[in-house]
C-alpha cells in the first residue's frame, strides 16, 4: 500500500505503507522464527457456526459402519442384570455406545474452520501458518457451538512462491518448531478429531456410581465401575483411530489427550475424547541449528 488516507493518523499511514503485518506469536517465538529462516506474514482466522443439538439416528451426520469396528456400524457394548429380579426402579439392562453422528458434526465444524484460515493464509502467500490455536465453545445456552482456528502465517525466506497446494499448519512456534525441524521432521498440517460415547447405566453400574453396593451383595464396596472403565478406554482408542486416518504414513507428535464427562441425567452420560496433534513427516537426518547471534551487546 503506498497511498495514504487522509482519515488515519500519519503513524499508521507510515506502518501500511511499510507493509506492515500482523503476528499472533510472542517476542520468542517470533525471534526463533526469524532464526529458522520464517517470515511471519500476517494472524490468519477461520471461523465455523454451527446449531448444536441432539443429533439423532436420523440424523445427516449419521456415519453407519465405522471402519475400526469390524464393520459392526461403530463400537457398542451391552451389559445385563445379574440379579435375576426386575422391577420399575431396577435397570436390568445398560448399554454403551459410540454417537458417530457427534463426532462427524464436530469434525464438520473443525474442518469448516480449518479450510478458511488456510484460505486468509492463501491469499497472503503464505507457506505455512505456525503456533495454530484452535478452540470449539458454545455460545451461551443457544444451543450454538462456534469453532475458531488461528495462527500466524508465515513465508519460507528466499524461497519460491507457495504452489496452489494448501499451506503446512502446526499448533508448534518458537523453539519447540525449531527442534523438530532440528530433528529432521517437517510440519504436514495440524490433526484433531473427537469421540463421543453414550452410557446408560444397569443396575450394578448405578449402585456403585451412587457411592453404595449392590443390595444383593453382587459386589463389595471400592469394586471397579467397569461399565463406565469400559466407556472411557473406548473413547480414547477411538480418538486416536480417527487420528490415525489422517496421518497417511505419516507421524503424530506433540499429542494432547483432553477428556470430558457430561452427565445428561440418572444414569445417562456421555464422554468425549478430544485427541490434536502435529502431523510430521521426516525429511532429513538430524541436522543441529546455528547458534544465533546476539543481536544486543550488553558491553
Amino acid at each position: 500500500m503506498t497511498e495514504t488516507a487522509p482519515d488515519l493518523p500519519e503513524a499508521a499511514n507510515r506502518r501500511f505503507a511499510s507493509q506492515a503485518f500482523t503476528s499472533g506469536l510472542t517476542v520468542p517465538d517470533f525471534a526463533a522464527c526469524l532464526q529458522m529462516g520464517l517470515e511471519p506474514v500476517g494472524y490468519v482466522q477461520g471461523f465455523c457456526v454451527m446449531q448444536w443439538g441432539w443429533y439423532g439416528l436420523n440424523s445427516p451426520y449419521r456415519r453407519g459402519i465405522s471402519p475400526y469396528s469390524g464393520g459392526q456400524g461403530g463400537y457398542m457394548e451391552s451389559w445385563q442384570c445379574p440379579h435375576g429380579f426386575v422391577s420399575n426402579e431396577h435397570r436390568s439392562w445398560g448399554q454403551n455406545y459410540e454417537q458417530s453422528w457427534i463426532e462427524d458434526a464436530w469434525g464438520q465444524g473443525f474442518g469448516t474452520a480449518y479450510s478458511r484460515m488456510l484460505e486468509e493464509a492463501a491469499a497472503v502467500g503464505a507457506h505455512g501458518v505456525v503456533g495454530v490455536v484452535d478452540t470449539a465453545d458454545r455460545l451461551g445456552d443457544l444451543g450454538v457451538l462456534e469453532f475458531h482456528l488461528r495462527g500466524t502465517a508465515v513465508k519460507v525466506t528466499d524461497a519460491p512462491a507457495p504452489a496452489r497446494g494448501q499451506p503446512w499448519t502446526t499448533y508448534l512456534a518458537g523453539q519447540r518448531l525449531a527442534k523438530l525441524i532440528e530433528a529432521g521432521y517437517m510440519p504436514i498440517s495440524v490433526a484433531a478429531a473427537v469421540s463421543s460415547v453414550r452410557v446408560w447405566a444397569y443396575c450394578m453400574t448405578e449402585f456403585l456410581l451412587e457411592g453404595t453396593s449392590s443390595t444383593w451383595g453382587m459386589q463389595p464396596a471400592g469394586a471397579e465401575i467397569i461399565q463406565v472403565a469400559s466407556a472411557q478406554m473406548a473413547a480414547r482408542q477411538i480418538a486416536r483411530e480417527h487420528v490415525r486416518a489422517q496421518m497417511a504414513g505419516d507421524s503424530l507428535h506433540g499429542a494432547e489427550l483432553v477428556v470430558s464427562e457430561h452427565q445428561l441425567s440418572e444414569g445417562d452420560q456421555e464422554i468425549q475424547c478430544l485427541l490434536r496433534g502435529n502431523r510430521v513427516r521426516r525429511f532429513k537426518d538430524f541436522d543441529p541449528m546455528p547458534v544465533p547471534h546476539p543481536t544486543v551487546r550488553l558491553s
